[in-house]
């Protein structure tokens, strides 16, 4: 449940961002470069829709299904992406955590993908939409960033309505993978890595762009949860 404090904070990060879209619309979209991390598995459960039957109308009303035991094997996947698609993906070797130093060389890769992909963009100035998670703010962080001069436009932890990759990217994805299974991890790496690197660049536009209605609601409804 957001308190108070929670719902200012969010007011004030909703009225900061639609200001500076107002200011430079869609240039200031295009500047977004967001990142998260998500958990992709071996086996995947069918999405609710997925598991869904046509029927007749003699058909009976209640269809048993089998239990699905799925495999606890799973990988954890950082992405980083902007208006235009695909900027970075990292693929984090099992049994490692993320904490600062990861996440700084991450960083360094990522500003390395942004001169390859991005012509202009690092001139023209990053606006890093990450949320404020253990890894991101230490001091090691934020020396890079200000090394970087990239302009950090945080959100809130806990609040995947206002998170790019949480409510759009990862979403689709999971719908994606709901019922398959991968037999080993270089399969589904190389699986997720093909869907994500094929999804066209509007596909990548919606998804940045949601965020002007989302915090435009956000404001209108004194900081609460947006869900669409």
């Amino acid at each position: 449940m957001l308190t108070e404090i929670h719902k200012t904070n969010r007011m004030g990060a909703a009225l900061e961002f639609l200001s500076r879209y107002h200011t430079d619309g869609e240039d200031f979209l295009n500047r977004i470069v967001t990142d998260d991390e998500t958990w992709v598995a071996h086996a995947n459960a069918e999405t609710k829709q997925q598991s869904m039957a046509w029927g007749h109308t003699d058909s009976p009303t209640r269809l048993r299904k089998a239990l699905q035991t799925l495999s606890a094997r799973k990988l954890m996947v950082t992405v980083f992406w902007d208006a235009q698609g695909i900027l970075l993906i990292e693929v984090m070797t099992r049994g490692t955590t993320i904490n600062s130093v990861v996440y700084c060389r991450k960083l360094k890769k990522l500003k390395r993908a942004i001169q390859n992909k991005r012509r202009g963009l690092l001139s023209s100035g990053v606006v890093l939409l990450h949320d404020n998670a253990r890894p991101h703010t230490p001091v090691r962080t934020g020396q890079v960033l200000r090394k970087f001069k990239w302009d950090v436009f945080q959100h809130s932890p806990y609040n995947p309505d206002m998170a790019p990759s949480d409510f759009h990217l990862f979403t689709a994805m999971k719908r994606w993978l709901g019922g398959q299974h991968f037999a080993d991890d270089e399969e589904l790496k190389n699986a997720v890595t093909h869907w994500l690197k094929s999804q066209t660049a509007a596909f990548y536009a919606e998804g940045v762009g949601k965020l002007v209605k989302r915090y435009d609601k956000c404001l209108n409804n004194g900081g609460d949860y947006v869900e669409k």
